[in-house]
């Protein structure tokens, strides 16, 4: 008797069913989830699997490392870190609308998340460069717009670097959070803009020529 082809019996990675849908963002859910409990160091897709109700085989088909998996839940999840495209009118509520909501700075989870992410941005070059280059840089980019369309109304001095003060609002927030232990919370995020970024952006840089 002739034996069985591997086409008889198993069915081809390719004619496998392929995850997407609300499947897929079941599953993206859950890995932020996860992620936020144990971070990424810790994060393996036994626990993702489990914590979403699939098989392990199921996330291999669709991710092939843990990397993946987490940047595109980044990314693409219900849950995942946001900035909010904001146009009122002025700076200070574009900032403030754009960071104050559900998955803004002032959200627990959206910090919990960055917290679990630090280590590996600095130990892991590939989830760092994806990282960067898929999450992190549309993100920038879209901050970027807030700013450019202050400077087309004529609130930033001329001369200021947007660039650089268009960092600042997240890079204290998150030094409050992680490195002094204190929450920020939308009362902070006020007082950031209202006395740091504001004040920056209408002071024109001193000539050191």
């Amino acid at each position: 008797m002739t034996p069985a082809t591997k086409t008889d019996e198993t069915p081809s990675v390719a004619s496998r069913p392929r995850v997407a849908g609300e499947r897929e963002a079941q599953i993206l859910d859950a890995t932020l989830d996860v992620l936020c409990e144990v971070g990424y160091d810790r994060l393996t897709m036994d626990a993702v699997a489990n914590a979403s109700k699939a098989s392990k085989a199921t996330l291999y088909r669709r991710w092939s490392t843990k990397g993946d998996l987490v940047v595109d839940a980044l990314v693409r999840a219900k849950g995942a870190p946001c900035v909010v495209n904001s146009d009122t009118g002025s700076l200070r509520d574009d900032l403030i609308e754009s960071t104050c909501h559900d998955t803004g700075l002032s959200d627990a989870m959206t910090m919990s998340l960055f917290a679990g992410l630090v280590s590996a941005i600095q130990h892991d070059a590939d989830f760092a460069a994806a990282f960067h280059e898929r999450f992190l840089r549309p993100k920038v980019e879209q901050t970027m717009v807030l700013f450019e369309r202050a400077r087309d109304r004529g609130e930033i001095a001329e001369g200021v670097d947007a660039d650089l003060i268009s960092s600042v609002l997240p890079a204290v927030a998150l030094h409050r959070t992680f490195i002094l232990g204190i929450p920020t919370d939308d009362s902070m995020v006020e007082r950031i803009v209202d006395e740091v970024v504001m004040p920056a952006v209408k002071c024109a840089p001193r000539d050191t020529r």
